[in-house]
């Protein structure tokens, strides 16, 4: 293990390889832009045209990049968002018609929570899906493998999440963040992510692309319960089940997750009433690779 994590320092040995787990239609095709972001790039052209050939107009020409920035990023603090490229926030039609959902699980994997949710799961006899942080999956390998053993999905979740920056990273910064984590994951369960969850689902206009290349697809979610924060456990049932129709996402903590009155963490109180709840509503839980065939 202490191997694995030295070879992935270096991130032109960890890259894989492009196209590699490709989602539907990912790395098929050369990246296009967003319209926003499109819209964007011509403005900055644009801009500088004008301010060369009228010189005296360059104040005019910088509000307008400043405010086009502004845009951006806020653009890029609203995780479900589709203004800077593609985002899965709901099931294909198709897998809505079979009556699939998807519970996701972020921020782990934890030697406490994990096996009690998985536990929880397999009584159900329902696969979910885990987006792993991977600097958590080097510390804890036999679970991530047990996870995979039981058929759940793990998914790419960054290397290190570090949430506050994330969205301040360069290209390059993402493809080492990204990239890295994916190395790791690959290496452990075999089988390389197909979907990526920013931490937060924070993001910028660099990380479309750069996804583009991995051949991974951005996936935030249909509701969630605010787990991390909130220790209601009726309040993030709430949250979850209101509504609560085939082809969602659903997005839980195994990681990171608040403690009830009670001490328990929201997700081992929380997830059997929302399986109870898709049980009653006749909804059937699959894996987000299960849900999306490649």
């Amino acid at each position: 293990m202490e191997r694995l994590a030295r070879d992935v320092d270096g991130f032109p040995d960890a890259q894989p390889a492009v196209g590699a787990g490709l989602a539907p239609g990912a790395g098929a095709r050369g990246w296009r832009p967003s319209p926003l972001v499109a819209g964007s790039l011509g403005l900055h052209g644009v801009a500088a045209l004008g301010a060369l050939a009228l010189p005296e107009t360059w104040p005019w020409a910088l509000a307008a990049v400043a405010a086009n920035h502004a845009v951006l990023g806020a653009a890029g603090l609203v995780p479900r968002s589709t203004w800077l490229g593609p985002n899965l926030t709901r099931l294909p039609p198709a897998s809505a018609r079979r009556g699939e959902i998807v519970l996701t699980f972020d921020d782990g994997p934890d030697p406490e929570v994990t096996p009690r949710v998985l536990d929880i799961l397999q009584a159900h006899g329902c696969r979910a899906t885990f987006f792993c942080i991977a600097e958590r999956a080097l510390e804890h390998a036999d679970l991530i493998r047990e996870m995979a053993r039981r058929g759940h999905g793990i998914e790419n979740h960054s290397f290190a999440h570090r949430a506050g920056m994330f969205p301040c990273l360069t290209m390059g910064g993402f493809r080492r963040e990204i990239g890295n984590a994916q190395a790791v994951l690959a290496t452990l369960t075999g089988t390389a992510p197909r979907f990526f969850r920013p931490p937060a689902g924070l993001r910028n206009p660099l990380l479309d692309p750069v996804l583009h290349e991995l051949g991974l697809a951005l996936v935030t979610w249909t509701r969630r319960g605010f787990d991390t924060v909130v220790r209601d456990a009726d309040a993030v049932t709430a949250r979850l089940v209101h509504g609560l129709a085939a082809g969602d996402i659903l997005l839980l903590h195994d990681g990171h997750a608040a403690r009830t009155a009670r001490g328990l963490p929201l997700a081992v109180e929380v997830l059997p009433r929302v399986l109870d709840a898709v049980r009653e509503r006749a909804l059937r839980p699959v894996a987000l690779h299960d849900a999306i065939a490649s």
